[in-house]
């Protein structure tokens, strides 16, 4: 995924990298000589919260990729962010289809009381369930409340996928399912893109793709 955004981001007009950072480099001595505005992290899970809080103690604006980043979190740090006067997002996913998919599954879950998330990986995927899964479980239940207080999420590792998601609502007489399939990072471009351009600019620390996409569209 690194990879992908750097050489993404090298053939941007918009965007200049002026470093690529990796497990062996000190990311406070880059930042410090690099000075970059705006920094992507797509690291291994678990590690985006302590990233984007030095980042933000750099003066630079995050943009977290990585998997593992709870609300709780997220919250710890938009006030941080707000008390440097500099912006931040937090994206579990880039695809603009499972942002869409999100924004229906919040919507559905508003209305059933059961639902099932499963989500297949590649085998070479090493957090389980994913952060795109757990992530949708958590703003489902932010939005239903009690009415929706567990959402089972199973997780599939096999050679031929990329990455899936399937939200399986259930009722009496009828099922609901969102679904939505990826086969190579390139559905990720537009999102990295659109979510750089609004951390740019942003105050405070938000989550979710949809806001940087609401942005653009006004943008446009």
């Amino acid at each position: 995924m690194g990879r992908f955004a750097c050489e993404l981001l090298a053939r941007s007009a918009q965007f200049e990298v002026v470093a690529r950072i990796d497990r062996d480099h000190d990311l406070a001595a880059v930042i410090t000589e690099t000075r970059p505005s705006v920094a992507l992290d797509v690291t291994r899970a678990g590690l985006g919260f302590a990233h984007g809080k030095k980042l933000l103690e750099l003066g630079v604006r995050p943009l977290i990729g990585t998997s593992g980043v709870g609300i709780a979190e997220t919250l710890e740090l938009d006030l941080l962010a707000r008390s440097r006067a500099l912006g931040g997002l937090i994206v579990p996913n880039f695809s603009l289809g499972m942002c869409l998919l999100q924004e229906a599954a919040l919507a559905a879950a508003r209305a059933f009381e059961r639902c099932e998330i499963i989500e297949m990986h590649h085998e070479k995927k090493r957090d389980a369930p994913s952060g795109t899964a757990l992530d949708t479980a958590e703003r489902m239940r932010a939005v239903a409340g009690s009415k929706l207080a567990e959402v089972p999420i199973h997780s599939v590792r096999l050679p031929g996928l990329y990455a899936h998601q399937l939200v399986v609502f259930g009722a009496v007489g009828e099922t609901y399912t969102l679904r939505h399939d990826m086969s190579g990072p390139e559905g990720f471009a537009d999102g990295i893109q659109l979510a750089l351009a609004y951390v740019a600019t942003a105050v405070g620390v938000e989550r979710g793709l949809a806001i940087a996409l609401e942005k653009g569209e006004r943008a446009s």
